[in-house]
C-alpha cells in the first residue's frame, strides 16, 4: 500500500477519534476535535498531490479517496446537528448530493467513463470545510464582532453543493438518460 492510500486510511480512522472528542464532555474536545477536523482534511489534499508526484494512482485510491471525504463531512455534519448547531435539512441536501453524484460517477465508471472532479465541486469542498471548521471553533473570531461567518459558510456551502450537483448532472445526462 503506497503513502498516499495510508493517508486515504488514516483519514478514515480519524473520523471515530474527531468524533469522540467532538461529542463527548472532555476538557476542550471542540477545540481538539477541529484540529483532527483540520488535519483529516488536509490528508486530502496531501494524498492526492501524492499520488499524483509520485504516480502512484492507484484503483483503490480512485475508489477509497472520495468515500472518505464523504464520511468525514458526513459525520461532521451529521455531529453538528445533534449538538443542535446546524438545521438537518442543510445535511439532507448534502448528503443527497454526494450520493446522487457517487452513483453518476459509479454508473459512469462501469461504461469505463471517469468523471472528473470540476471547479464547483472543488468549491463545494472546500466551503463545506470552512464552514464545518467555522461551526466546530464556534465562529471564533467572528462571534466578537457579530458577523455570522459560519452560518453565512454554510449557505455558500449549500449554493455551491446545489450547483455543483446540477452541473455534475447536466454535464454527465448522457449516463442517466442511457437505457
Amino acid at each position: 500500500m503506497n503513502l498516499a492510500n495510508k493517508l486515504t486510511i488514516l483519514r478514515i480512522f480519524l473520523i471515530p477519534v474527531f468524533m469522540l472528542f467532538l461529542l463527548n464532555k472532555v476538557p476542550y474536545g471542540e477545540s481538539i476535535a477541529a484540529l483532527i477536523f483540520v488535519v483529516a482534511a488536509l490528508t486530502d489534499t496531501l494524498d492526492g498531490y501524492i499520488a499524483r508526484k509520485r504516480n502512484q494512482i492507484t484503483t483503490l485510491g480512485k475508489f477509497i479517496d472520495p468515500l472518505a471525504d464523504k464520511l468525514l463531512v458526513s459525520a461532521a455534519l451529521i455531529s453538528l446537528v445533534q449538538m443542535g448547531k446546524l438545521s438537518a435539512w442543510v445535511v439532507v441536501i448534502i448528503i443527497s448530493r454526494e450520493f446522487t453524484i457517487s452513483i453518476l460517477r459509479a454508473v459512469a465508471a462501469s461504461e469505463g467513463v471517469v468523471i472528473a472532479a470540476s471547479w464547483w465541486g472543488k468549491a463545494k469542498t472546500i466551503t463545506q470545510i470552512v464552514a464545518i471548521i467555522a461551526l466546530l471553533i464556534n465562529n471564533f473570531p467572528f462571534r466578537y464582532v457579530g458577523i455570522p461567518m459560519d452560518q453565512i459558510m454554510m449557505y455558500a456551502a449549500v449554493i455551491f453543493t446545489i450547483i455543483s450537483g446540477i452541473d455534475y448532472l447536466r454535464l454527465n445526462k448522457q449516463m442517466i438518460l442511457k437505457e
